[in-house]
């Protein structure tokens, strides 16, 4: 019992001043749980008075009365200490720990020595059972009760059990001493449970503890971006929804929504860890130029988000211009120094909207049509940008159906020879005629197509249908199609065209694929293998829209290009005349020296016919010849056709 008592005494100790942080946590929670139950501490009390009154008025000696007395008004003041304590929270325990253990063990030593008095002074028997009883049940059931605190549940078990054992020790006789054995024993025992509870409680705050944070941890992690180390769209919502209610109302509250532009050539050419550290001083540009309260975000991939108050519309413009002005600075990133644009798209609370939903929908129009419109542009929503949302999204539902309802179909427009007046080619055009909203032109659901990925499918089905309508034409007739950049990038986009040249039994050589200069723009790896592919299978290809975008001879001379379409602005548009014609004619000059073939596009009166072929373009199309056709017509104007006389076209008769 001696090595227990001291290694008890040695957790006593350290328990008691022990100044680790955990253990002083804990500390403080397991001094809130004494007085977590007053009633319990009342019924106690009260059990206790009640009983030494009792055995007082039954032994009828001074000194069981006046300790009697003493016990009950101990039980009082605790039980009232009890209940007021708890509501006059200090910012440490040690308060309320130090008033509980005045009490406790003022209250247990009183009880202890109500108990022994009564035997020593042999009071009438049931007097000492009363207060026997009452300190044995005591001293054992306060190790469980106060087992968060284990000193003050020791002090009170000792100071309650030990004056009762050493009076049965004094007393003659036999069963004194056995009686003051057992329940001497019962002291190490209730000890011992008292320390296990004390570890389990502890222990078990140290979990929850260690739980909480690795929560708190969790959480973090899961709203931040762990590239920028910004909040992520999960981080942003929850931000913003819990700022929204605080905003000033006489404020406006601005969300700017940017989007890298042409970020993925930075992770295609140089790599994830450069376009990784390419978004972290992204992200620290953009802490640096917003306003201090602002919420900054990654919101996914090469997007970022920037959420403030401003005094107004005008603020907000200025701010937008400062973050576009950072986000353009030359980045030097290892040896590679990189410039990168960014394009915008802005809505401002309460006038886009009342909620964060709304806001963010707002924001994401208008910066679909800073993207629409060129891109390195800044735009504010406008509640027009709605409308189109809705109507995009009935677009982009129906289409998918389209297909399936037959409401698409192939027309056929020709491209003739300027020298001869006939037929070489077609080139075909979607056609959508709804069976509500009419004919759908392919400027409305061909972006819409494009934005979705449904294209894939759609070019996918307008190249089989061609080259089954081309199977049945003469040998030396060619049928051209338009593709999409997104069509192009598809995995599996050569096979698919050259399984449907195989499906419809048409030669490779007599499909030309136009596409144009913005898909080159990317230098993309997958659209070099997509030509060679087809190249080498025997598709031919031309370039379309020549003189509107990026032309680049450099263009000319890596893809194997037959054929050149000059634009039709430089012939039926708003800039035609002298500068036009020389365009024209370099442009067929070239043509001639490189031996492809010059296309004139919107060609709709003689005169635009005989300008565009004395500046040396070799085909033309447009109304002047015909305007698209179904299949059916297409296959009637070559019969025709080759009913004529040679030399015979409208061309020769239009002169």
């Amino acid at each position: 019992m001696g090595a227990i008592s001291i290694k008890r005494l040695r957790d006593l100790t350290r328990v008691r001043f022990s100044t680790n942080a955990l253990d002083g946590r804990v500390r403080s929670i397991l001094v809130e749980t004494l007085y977590t139950q007053p009633a319990s501490l009342a019924i106690g009390a009260c059990g206790g008075a009640a009983t030494s009154l009792t055995a007082a008025y039954v032994s009828h000696q001074p000194i069981i009365t006046n300790a009697a007395v003493l016990v009950a008004v101990i039980a009082a003041a605790r039980t009232i200490a009890a209940y007021l304590m708890p509501r006059m929270r200090t910012t440490t325990p040690m308060p309320l720990e130090l008033i509980f253990e005045i009490g406790a063990f003022s209250y247990a030593a009183m009880v202890g020595i109500l108990a022994a008095v009564t035997v020593l002074l042999d009071a009438p028997l049931v007097a000492q059972l009363l207060t026997v009883v009452t300190a044995m049940c005591y001293g054992v059931g306060i190790g469980a009760r106060n087992a968060g605190r284990p000193v003050i549940a020791v002090g009170q078990l000792l100071l309650a059990m030990v004056p009762p054992v050493a009076v049965f020790f004094l007393k003659p006789g036999f069963a004194y001493k056995v009686l003051g054995l057992s329940t001497a024993l019962v002291i190490p025992a209730m000890i011992t449970i008292t320390f296990n509870v004390f570890r389990v409680l502890r222990n078990s705050i140290a979990a929850a503890e260690t739980s909480a944070r690795l929560a708190e941890k969790m959480q973090v992690l899961a709203r931040s971006d762990v590239v920028t180390g910004l909040l992520n769209r999960a981080g942003l919502n929850h931000h913003l929804v819990e700022r929204l209610p605080q905003l000033d109302p006489d404020k406006k509250f601005a969300l700017f929504w940017m989007d890298l532009d042409r970020f993925k050539e930075v992770n295609d050419s140089l790599g994830h860890q450069t376009g990784d550290k390419l978004l972290a001083e992204i992200a620290s540009r953009l802490k640096a130029v917003a306003p201090d309260d602002a919420t900054v975000a990654r919101f996914g991939g090469d997007e970022f988000i920037v959420a403030c108050e401003t005094v107004d519309r005008r603020e907000a413009e200025v701010l937008s211009q400062h973050m576009m002005e950072e986000i353009s600075r030359p980045i030097r990133i290892g040896e590679d120094r990189l410039e990168i644009a960014s394009s915008m798209g802005i809505a401002l609370l309460p006038d886009d909207g009342e909620d964060f939903d709304t806001l963010l929908q707002g924001a994401d129009l208008a910066l679909y049509r800073s993207k629409v419109n060129g891109r390195k542009q800044v735009t504010f929503f406008d509640p027009s940008m709605t409308r189109n949302l809705v109507r995009r999204r009935e677009i982009e539902s129906e289409l998918r159906l389209a297909l399936q309802r037959d409401e698409l179909s192939i027309f056929f427009q020709p491209l003739v020879d300027l020298s001869t007046g006939r037929i070489r080619s077609f080139e075909a055009l979607v056609r959508w005629f709804h069976p509500e909203k009419g004919e759908l032109r392919p400027d409305e659901f061909i972006p819409v197509a494009e934005e979705t990925g449904a294209i894939i499918t759609l070019g996918n089905w307008i190249t089989a249908q061609a080259a089954k309508a081309a199977a049945q034409w003469p040998q030396d007739i060619t049928i051209a199609v338009n593709l999409s950049p997104v069509q192009i990038k598809a995995p599996g986009a050569a096979l698919g065209i050259l399984g449907s040249l195989r499906d419809a039994k048409l030669d490779p050589s007599r499909l030309e694929l136009e596409i144009t200069e913005t898909v080159l723009l990317d230098h993309s790896q997958n659209t070099e293998n997509f030509i060679t592919e087809l190249a080498e299978a025997g598709v031919r290809f031309a370039l379309d829209d020549f003189g509107t975008g990026y032309s680049s001879l450099g263009y000319l001379n890596k893809y194997p290009f037959s054929k050149i379409k000059v634009d039709r602005s430089f012939v039926s548009g708003i800039n035609q005349g002298k500068k036009s014609d020389a365009i024209i004619r370099a442009v067929s000059g070239m043509g001639a020296t490189l031996g492809m073939e010059i296309v004139a596009e919107g060609l709709e009166t003689i005169e635009q016919v005989r300008a565009v072929s004395e500046a040396g373009c070799t085909l033309g199309q447009g109304y002047y010849f015909s305007r698209p056709v179904p299949d059916y017509l297409a296959a009637m104007l070559l019969a025709k056709e080759r009913d004529k006389p040679a030399g015979e076209s409208r061309l020769h008769a239009a002169g």
